[in-house]
């Protein structure tokens, strides 16, 4: 028997010993990247942990495989309770510990639970292997789970079936031990689950059934030693990296992108000389390795389950892009491994003059990106692939003057008109001849304030199209009696397309000069029908110094709705057409405002019906994250024509939108499939002002 324990003792500390030397090297390897700061109460943190890493409260989005994955989930954290006592027993040679210590009751309890548990994990890998190779889920397809990915899913599956299998026939031997009164085999624990295969056990021996018992549970320890290092080399870490990740998650909108102080420093002394320190930033711009990443986004990296739902919600993916979220973040933690690896070998100077950019992922698959946060609302640890995908575009431009030619085209014309096409900024107020709006210039000269400020846009101001979205807005604000004015000639582009494609020194300026303006107006409200405008001005403004109340025209409309300020004509001409609403990535999933422009399409008294893609789940019109102005990377279609049919199939006349790249993007994907004769695409504000009668 002391043999039997020094085993035990020596298999239990090299496990252990092992197991702390691979989470050293994965601690070592996340510390490869920069120290950041978390904003947010810690209170928040633990919130979102407990709900998401515990709780897995994003899994629930698709119900069937999250009950599946909750079994296993329970089962590997409910069941290794019962390693306690095996660890003690191995330890000291007794036999069910704690069957003598805990009530009866209770460890009936917890025995049955166990089992229960075990044979719950076995169901659901078993319908895990049926949804990998029986149904083949795209998802599991993709091209970047080729190799050693589905052979780690799946040896995974494997290895968690053979532990629950020996730990349940271990329990049945154990069970008729007991029957028979055999030895150390006292009468504990209940049985629900191995009792039912216990009289299996009947015709053999006593000698048979203790090596059978013995050899078993010496399998399952043994077995799940050899699973808890097999954890840290595979994408199975997950459930222990989890927790930390979701706890150091991004508490922020997910629309809000970083605005890095080394360009915030070098823009402000542009534009004030006088607040240059006299130091010069001599470090990276942008991301190009995984040493510019941040240890958080190191960490997500480790994270990644692999399970494909970011990719399976990304637009470009799903239209035939090379782009694929999932690739990205397996990029990042194999060249993080690469380069730990590289310094366990050759020491931390060594280079082998490798890049995560170009050697692991493309500049096709960074363009293809429209930033519609799809893969970060999808991910269910809090993954953050999109925040890579920018920082590899920012290295791109800042440091190698790399980008599609047309976005060298609209941002040339932000930097000298204020606005990605090239229009005179002279003519940035002319939207507004014949509607007497009154700006904040002749407002501040006699002395006036306004309750709100309407931003306009650059597409409000300029774009043929949407000068009707504008004009209507602003004469509604009229009938309201709403106190409102514009900027005007002072206003320019917020920056956000510079940004999003990667010139962060061009959104930064753009920012600050808007800030200036708007704080020497000392502006505390303001609305916009734009949501790229409106997400800009709300979340990423304050950082840079300008801090305001900043609601999207949707939010606005709804609230004068209910506030009664703003009244629906009772038989206007929208009361029972069919509408479909158009979720706008920036204002939904990047802000969370779903149920405004719903509120104001029920206020028509329209049958609303909802595309099967829709809220959390919308399709991204294809216009974000710059593409707008570009042509999309090749694929086997057009995610502005993907999203258009999903529209067209709930029949609806109208589709209705609240942004004027949707507009632009879902116009044309009405106009591609011949249906414009039939279909019309159009803003709340001209919903609204075709209901109330108003001549736009």
């Amino acid at each position: 028997m002391i043999i039997e324990q020094i085993l035990f003792g020596m298999a239990f500390a090299g496990g252990i010993y092992y197991f702390v030397k691979g989470i050293q090297r994965v601690i070592r390897n996340i510390q490869l990247g920069k120290k950041t700061t978390y904003p947010g109460p810690a209170s928040a943190r633990w919130k979102n942990m407990l709900l998401v890493a515990f709780g897995q409260k994003k899994m629930f989005k698709r119900p069937v495989p999250a009950l599946l994955h909750l079994a296993v989930y329970l089962g590997f954290i409910i069941i290794n309770l019962e390693m306690l006592e095996i660890i003690i027993d191995g330890l000291f040679g007794t036999h069910r510990v704690f069957a003598s210590v805990l009530p009866t009751a209770l460890y009936n309890l917890l025995i049955g639970s166990f089992e229960v548990l075990a044979f719950l994990v076995i169901v659901a890998c078993v319908a895990f292997l049926i949804r990998r190779y029986v149904i083949k889920l795209s998802r599991f397809n993709k091209p970047e789970m080729a190799g050693w990915p589905t052979k780690d899913a799946t040896l995974i599956l494997i290895f968690e079936i053979a532990l629950m299998s020996f730990f349940l026939t271990m329990n049945a031997a154990d069970v008729e031990l007991q029957r028979r009164g055999v030895g150390h085999y006292m009468q504990a624990g209940a049985f629900p689950v191995s009792s039912l295969i216990a009289p299996l056990w009947s015709g053999v021996s006593d000698v048979v059934l203790i090596i059978t018992e013995r050899a078993c549970w010496w399998l399952h320890i043994i077995g799940v030693l050899i699973f808890m290092n097999y954890l840290i080399i595979s994408k199975h870490f997950h459930v222990i990296i989890a927790f930390p990740n979701t706890y150091y998650a991004k508490l922020s909108p997910q629309a809000m992108l970083s605005s890095p102080d080394y360009v915030t420093n070098e823009v402000k002394a542009i534009l004030d000389p006088s607040s240059a320190s006299g130091e010069q930033y001599s470090g990276r711009f942008g991301v190009k390795d995984i040493t510019d990443l941040t240890r958080k986004q190191l960490m997500d990296a480790y994270s990644c389950t692999e399970c494909g739902r970011c990719t399976d919600a990304c637009p470009a993916n799903q239209t035939g892009k090379k782009l694929s979220p999932r690739k990205i973040m397996m990029d990042v933690r194999d060249r993080m491994e690469e380069v730990g690896r590289n310094i366990d070998q050759h020491g931390p100077s060594f280079t082998d003059n490798k890049t995560l950019l170009h050697q692991y992922i493309t500049e096709e698959e960074l363009w293809a990106c429209t930033t519609c946060q799809a893969c970060v609302e999808e991910c269910p640890v809090n993954i953050d692939p999109l925040a890579i995908i920018v920082d590899l575009r920012r290295n791109l431009v800042l440091e190698d003057s790399k980008m599609p030619g047309e976005l060298v085209g609209m941002n040339t014309n932000i930097e000298n008109n204020g606005a990605p096409w090239q229009f005179s900024p002279a003519d940035r107020f002319n939207w507004a001849n014949g509607l007497n709006i009154p700006t904040m210039a002749e407002k501040a000269a006699s002395g006036e304030t306004v309750d709100v400020l309407f931003w306009v846009g650059c597409s409000g101001a300029f774009d043929d199209r949407y000068k009707s979205v504008t004009r209507s807005f602003a004469q509604i604000l009229q009938q309201a009696n709403i106190s409102f004015a514009v900027l005007g000639l002072e206003e320019t582009c917020t920056g956000d397309p510079a940004k999003r494609s990667g010139n962060e020194f061009l959104a930064q300026m753009q920012a600050m000069t808007n800030i200036q303006t708007l704080n020497q107006y000392g502006i505390q409200r303001i609305v916009t029908a734009c949501p790229h405008c409106f997400n800009t001005i709300k979340n990423e403004y304050p950082a840079l110094g300008g801090t305001y109340e900043v609601m999207h025209h949707s939010t606005f409309l709804a609230k004068l709705i209910e506030e009664g300020k703003l009244k629906i004509n009772e038989n206007n001409p929208l009361q029972g057409q069919a509408i479909t609403y158009h979720d706008s990535c920036y204002i939904g999933r990047g802000n969370g405002v779903y149920e405004a422009p719903r509120t104001v399409i029920e206020a028509f008294k329209a049958d609303l019906r909802e595309m099967k893609k829709c809220r959390t789940k919308g399709m991204c019109c294809g216009a974000g994250g710059a593409q707008v102005f570009k042509e999309e990377e090749p694929g086997t279609s057009r995610v502005n024509i993907t999203r258009t049919e999903q529209a067209l199939n709930t029949g609806a006349g109208v589709i209705a939108a609240a942004c004027p790249f949707c507009i632009i993007m879902m116009e044309d994907g009405v106009k591609q499939k011949n249906k414009d004769s039939d279909v019309k695409v159009k803003d709340l504000a001209e919903l609204i002002a075709e209901a109330n009668g108003l001549k736009v």
